[in-house]
């Protein structure tokens, strides 16, 4: 229960005169008294609020960016009407900054024995799960000047999904692919490991795909046609260790990392390929296995939804072991981690032999664009300075994946923006290649 800001206006206005011409306990008495009767009235007459019954509905997921609207149905079973001030409550990355108040707070007036809707629409700022917090409702009476309030708990999770933001390259890698698999007109051969068809030779075609026995069969010239390799299995690796929460923007190593991934995901469940994903830093935070090509994207979503960078060191042996027990036959593994100098060659190249010895590797890293333009910077000491200490941070990358290089692993090291398209060409030119 609590006062009103017009019963303290009454008050005040009312001991005005008081205190000009009558200064006494009687004169306040006779002021005050009336007013605390015609607040215990409107007291009694306020609609009781721990009486009503709440329920939720609405959306229990959203994309990072968008709005997810959750509806609280307030139904009151008293014989007063309701009116009343309410305060749904979220966390603050629920909203945008400054954005809660408005969002969150309501006014309602429910009639006895009904129910009425209201809507709050909620636009997180941050991934993972959003809990709602209590339902504040503050019942006025007729008079308004007391009020009932009480709170209640009313449990809602919305599920923050990574945003996908790489979405908009997937037609153009399709295009590729449709183009690898032989389903474009083309006048060369396509590139490939696994026969296709036979078809009739054309003025072009690469004279080593002709199919002599095939020929000696028909009256025509036949040619072979291949096609990518198919139901490959590809498994990536997010590290989510202390190295994947340096931020580069406005946004963590880790959540590009994963746009990344969901990209190629995309692509690769299109080409016929078979997608698990492992996060791990010192035990294994997501996986994902053993999906259909339909349902491989919203399980790799809904994985990384929950996922954090864990401020400890990445243990390369257990991440190995892991990745070695997930993937028991050879595979493709897509490795997203960070190409700094100490982690790599103290944790990632002691082990490296036991994945490049079954396995066909690709480690890719999120660079960071502000070292590029601090290394090109000129004009004052200052930036000179800041140049000599980015070419350097430079040089320790470039050198970091050189190595990585010279034991046969394919290394995609490019900023933010360009990292999920990147790594999606590296993934046709490997299928390409046959490599996979």
């Amino acid at each position: 229960m609590a006062l009103t800001g017009r019963a303290a206006l009454l008050a005040a206005l009312g001991s005005l005169p008081v205190g000009i011409w009558e200064p006494s306990w009687t004169g306040i008495l006779a002021v005050n008294a009336p007013l605390a009767l015609a607040c215990a009235c409107d007291f009694a007459l306020a609609a009781p609020v721990r009486r009503l019954g709440l329920t939720r509905s609405g959306d229990t997921s959203a994309r990072l960016g968008e709005t997810a609207d959750v509806t609280l149905t307030v139904t009151n079973p008293s014989k007063r009407p309701l009116r009343a001030h309410l305060r749904d409550a979220w966390p603050p990355s629920s909203w945008q900054p400054g954005t809660e108040v408005t969002a969150s707070r309501h006014r309602l007036t429910v009639p006895p024995g009904e129910r009425r809707r209201v809507t709050t629409r909620l636009r997180p700022t941050r991934r993972g799960d959003r809990q709602a917090d209590r339902v504040t409702i503050r019942s006025y009476g007729p008079l308004g000047l007391f009020t009932r309030q009480g709170s209640h708990r009313v449990p809602w999770t919305v599920r923050v999904l990574p945003p996908f933001t790489s979405r908009k390259h997937l037609p153009s890698k399709l295009a590729r692919l449709r183009e690898l698999d032989g389903r474009t007109s083309v006048l060369t051969r396509g590139e490939g490991t696994e026969f296709d068809s036979l078809r009739e030779y054309v003025p072009g075609d690469d004279t080593r795909s002709i199919d002599w026995r095939a020929t000696a069969r028909q009256s025509a010239v036949a040619v072979r046609t291949w096609r990518p390799e198919r139901d490959r299995h590809i498994l990536v690796v997010l590290d989510t260790g202390r190295t994947s929460a340096g931020r580069v923007g406005d946004a963590p190593r880790l959540d590009a990392s994963m746009d990344a991934a969901l990209l190629l995901a995309a692509l690769a469940s299109r080409a016929g390929d078979r997608v698990d994903l492992l996060a791990y830093d010192r035990r294994v935070r997501a996986l994902v296995q053993g999906r259909t090509a339909g349902d491989v994207l919203p399980s790799l979503v809904n994985a990384m939804a929950t996922l954090e960078p864990e401020l400890i060191e990445t243990d390369a042996r257990g991440l190995t072991a892991t990745a070695l027990r997930t993937a028991p036959r050879r595979a493709l593994i897509v490795l997203l981690t960070s190409l700094d100098a100490a982690p790599v060659e103290e944790g990632l190249l002691p082990v490296l032999p036991q994945l490049t010895q079954r396995h066909t590797l690709l480690v890719a890293s999120v660079a960071d664009p502000h070292v590029a333009r601090m290394a090109s910077a000129r004009g004052n000491p200052q930036a000179v300075y800041e140049a000599a200490a980015a070419a350097q941070a430079q040089a320790e990358r470039h050198r970091t994946a050189d190595q990585l290089r010279r034991h046969g692993v394919t290394v995609v090291d490019t900023t933010p923006d360009d990292l999920a398209p990147a790594l999606a060409d590296a993934y046709l030119a490997l299928k390409a290649a046959g490599r996979l």
